[in-house]
Parts: C-alpha cells; structure tokens; sequence
C-alpha cells in the first residue's frame, strides 16, 4: 500500500495530539483519537486519499469530529465516577529528553498558557460545541469556515460558540512566572515546616482545592474552600506523608509540586495564581491519570 501523503499526514501527528489534548484533557484519550485518525486515514482506498488536496485539514476535521463525539458522552462517564474529575496533568517537555525510552505523548503536547490547568478546567465547563470551536479558533487559528466542517453548524453559529465560549475565560491578571513561582517555593516550604500561618498567607482567602482521586487512592472527595480549611488540610496531609518527598517540578507548563514516595510519584499539584496569591490548588491523585510521571 503506498501513500503519496505519508510524509505530510504523519507529520500532522504531534497538531492532533496537541489539540486532542486540550479538547479532552487526557493524554490518553488524545492518543486513542489520533491513532482512530489514522485509521480512519488508511482505511479509505488509495483513490480516495490521493483526492484529498489537504490531508492535514481532512484529519484535523476527523480528529475534531471524534472529540465532539467524546465529549458529548463524557457527561454519563463523569456520573459514574468518584469524586472530582480534573484535566489529566502532564509533566514537562524536558522530562522526556536524553532518555533511550521511547518518547511518551506527553513529549509531543505543546506546553503553553493554552494548556495550563486553570485554562482546561474552564474548557472542561463548556459544552462540547464552545469546547471544540473556541479551541479550533483562539487556539488553533481556524477559520469559523473550516470549524463548520467539524461541528456541523454554519460558520455564524461557530462564530457564536467561540465568542459564548471566551466569555468563560479568566482575564483576571497573572502574575509573571518568576513571581508565580515564588509562590509556589514558599508554599512547599510552610508546607514542609508546617507552618499554618504561612501557608493561610499564601491563600486567597476565597480559595478553592480540588482533588481527584478516582476512587482508587485516598483523597478529599469535595472541594475545600477557604485558606484556613485548605492550610489546616494540608499541615494533616503532611503530617501523615512525613516520608513523601515533596519535589518542584514543571506541571502543564508553570511550576507546580509533585509529592514522590520511594521514588514514585503518587500526587500531582497544579496552581492557580491571582494578587500573588494562591486562588486554586488541584490535586492529581488518581493513579491512572499519573502515567505520565513513570519511569
């Protein structure tokens, strides 16, 4: 069998990734969507591929479709699982260099704002529709045209579910990443020297804590709400993980902490930042989602 595109489709591998990601906050759902494009790809006859004038916007298109579909039944999965369900973390891109393994998928995801944590959790409260548009769009730089083909709508109502989807969006200010991460460095050390006051401090005092475990591992099942509840909360969790190490490491592109018990990673946590001050912790706990942080 031969592909006149092969060179031009394959090289399209790392774009479905990254936008698979970002539109089902899982790596591993993202990789299953790209390799069902694929074979999408190859199952058409050799006839109907060398019709194809742009393979990178028929795959793009089927890629997207498969999300919109996904997204579309995560409303009854999300019903069936414990607890809170947050965006699958992924580590960063220089974890996976200089290794003989083969690359993980995390490796090919673009690590940027587009991808941090607080960005996906809002995606994760669209409907699928706005999701798939808005990404498409902002992200992406799609024509309102081409999103048409995906979603099935005209080009005015993917317009409008984009233009629906940005209101959503935080535009709060961020501080830079070098204030942002001194944030985090003085959370994990008031964490590590249980220092109460120091962690309430570093909180918003209307902050909000999240934890997903799954149901596999031990975790707060409801969110936690204000500094002193998430302070006290956290000098308890220590007090019990006296023997976990507590590491910064980079977490969907900004600088986050990763808890490490003999040398496995067994929680992940994500940060929001506002006023230098911390609006939003998410624990990854589930170890289904920590795949990423193996080896």
């Amino acid at each position: 069998m031969t592909d006149p595109h092969l060179s031009e489709v394959m090289s399209e591998r790392r774009q479905l990734l990254n936008l698979a990601y970002r539109l089902l906050g899982s790596l591993a759902e993202a990789e299953d969507v790209v390799q069902e494009t694929y074979a999408r790809w190859y199952a058409m006859s050799e006839q109907r591929r060398a019709e194809v004038t742009t393979p990178g916007a028929w795959l793009t298109t089927v890629a997207g479709r498969i999300c919109l579909d996904l997204l579309g039944s995560a409303r009854a999965r999300r019903e069936r699982y414990v607890g809170e369900w947050i965006p699958e973390p992924v580590p960063g891109r220089s974890d996976f260099f200089g290794g003989t393994a083969a690359p993980d998928p995390a490796d090919r995801v673009t690590l940027d704002e587009s991808i941090s944590m607080a960005f996906l959790v809002v995606l994760d409260s669209m409907t699928p529709a706005e999701r798939v548009a808005f990404v498409l769009h902002d992200v992406f730089r799609y024509s309102f045209a081409e999103i048409a083909e995906v979603v099935g709508r005209t080009p005015a109502a993917c317009r409008q579910l984009a233009s629906s989807a940005r209101r959503r969006i935080d535009t709060s200010p961020r501080p830079p990443e070098t204030a942002r991460a001194e944030v985090v460095r003085n959370f994990k050390r008031a964490w590590e020297a249980g220092d109460i006051e120091g962690l309430v401090g570093l909180l918003d005092p209307a902050a909000v804590a999240t934890a997903d475990s799954g149901g596999l591992v031990p975790a707060f099942l409801e969110p936690l709400v204000g500094s002193s509840e998430i302070a006290t909360t956290w000098i308890h969790i220590g007090t019990r993980l006296s023997t976990v190490v507590l590491v910064e490491r980079m977490v969907n592109g900004q600088l986050g902490l990763v808890a490490e018990a003999d040398g496995k990673v067994i929680s992940v946590y994500s940060f929001d930042i506002v006023d230098d001050r911390i609006s939003r912790i998410w624990v990854m706990r589930n170890p289904e989602k920590l795949r990423a942080w193996r080896g």
